[in-house]
């Protein structure tokens, strides 16, 4: 991969202290992009920050962001803008999930998963392209907004009702983001991760024990590796980053609309 695939590019990654966030940052620094790290973790966000620009490659700054509010969003985008002289490119990773199932959810179980999965990705993409748009057009390459949906997304789950009707939310926000933002030069693409080993998901797995749905932790793994995936392993942070690079990269522009799948084939099974 050229190791200058994204430079120049100012980029905004939300849930950025960890996980995929984190990984993304990382790689995107190493293809020498600029990044502005947002979390509502922002000590997380920092040491990851600290660790790119310990490394030389790209620049990065981070910034405390309460993604549901639409304040703090327009706060980070102007921060990114105002470190690196634009923004050009903005990564919606927060997310967070409760599993219920479909009788027990209640108003605060929804209210949890929408507000930080759908609302927040709605907030940010505005206020991103709000910036763009002011920003005036780029001469040779379209602004892009990457929004990071889910296997849930295209496929019901018994145990997570809530949050496949925010990642549904994400892939319709992606759509018609792309739809709405095309006369200013915006792209608006995904990417659907399956079971990615992180931080939520290690906790989603004591969760599935705790509401009965699995007997013992680990079992949420062992099933889905049997059951749901052709390349039969869990995947981690390392298996996204390259598809979010091509998304965040020249090369994918001329794609809007798009979502594309990294879950080990479990859509096509």
């Amino acid at each position: 991969m050229d190791p200058d695939r994204l430079k120049g590019k100012n980029i905004l990654i939300t849930g950025a202290a960890q996980g995929m966030g984190a990984a993304n940052a990382v790689h995107f620094a190493e293809l020498g992009a600029n990044v502005c790290l947002g979390d509502l973790n922002e000590e997380g966000a920092q040491k990851v920050a600290d660790h790119i620009n310990g490394k030389g490659n790209g620049r990065a700054v981070a910034v405390k962001l309460d993604v549901t509010k639409r304040e703090d969003n327009a706060a980070a985008v102007a921060a990114t803008a105002e470190a690196f002289g634009s923004i050009n490119v903005a990564l919606f990773n927060a997310g967070v999930n409760k599993p219920r199932f479909f009788m027990d959810i209640d108003e605060e179980n929804w209210d949890f998963i929408m507000n930080v999965n759908t609302k927040a990705m709605w907030l940010g993409m505005q206020e991103t392209a709000r910036r763009m748009i002011e920003q005036g057009p780029m001469e040779d390459h379209p602004y892009k907004l990457i929004n990071v949906g889910s296997i849930a997304s295209r496929k019901p789950l018994v145990d997570v009702t809530v949050y496949c009707t925010s990642k549904y939310g994400c892939l319709a926000l992606t759509e018609c983001g792309a739809l709405g933002l095309a006369e200013h030069n915006i792209t608006v693409n995904a990417y659907a991760p399956g079971v990615v080993v992180t931080p939520l998901w290690e906790q989603l797995d004591k969760d599935l024990v705790d509401i009965g749905f699995k007997e013992r932790e680990g079992q949420a793994y062992d099933d889905i590796v049997e059951n749901n995936l052709i390349i039969k392993r869990l995947s981690y942070p390392k298996d996204v980053v390259g598809t979010a690079a091509f998304l965040a990269s020249d090369d994918s522009d001329y794609m809007t609309g798009q979502m594309i799948s990294i879950d080990g084939g479990w859509v096509t099974k």
